[in-house]
């Protein structure tokens, strides 16, 4: 997986491909908030996006409040997004869906 920075051109057409993600302010990092039904809905995601996040040695900056959780992803050694968040961005939508729908 290729870890040069998107320009912006670039990002913005990543961005309208990943549903729900946004760039950030400083055009560093994509970020979105995901909601589930429970806490356990939003622990199922998490798990599955830790196994795939560390599969690709690529970790997320996230934080989780009840069935709420905030994403921002970043590749910091190269100082803004990469093709590394975008693949890691279209995980994470899949895995809210499988968490969703275990009905957990």
């Amino acid at each position: 997986m290729a870890r040069e920075r998107l320009d912006p051109a670039a990002l913005a057409e990543a961005l309208g491909s990943i549903d729900g993600w946004n760039g950030s302010a400083d055009g560093k990092s994509i970020e979105k908030n995901f909601e589930f039904r429970n806490f356990s809905e939003a622990f199922a995601f998490m798990t599955r996006s830790a196994l795939a996040a560390e599969k690709m040695d690529h970790h997320p900056d996230w934080s989780n409040s009840y069935r709420t959780v905030k994403v921002s992803l970043s590749t910091h050694d190269r100082g803004g997004v990469t093709e590394l968040d975008v693949e890691l961005a279209r995980k994470m939508n899949r895995f809210a869906g499988a968490a969703r729908s275990d009905g957990l």
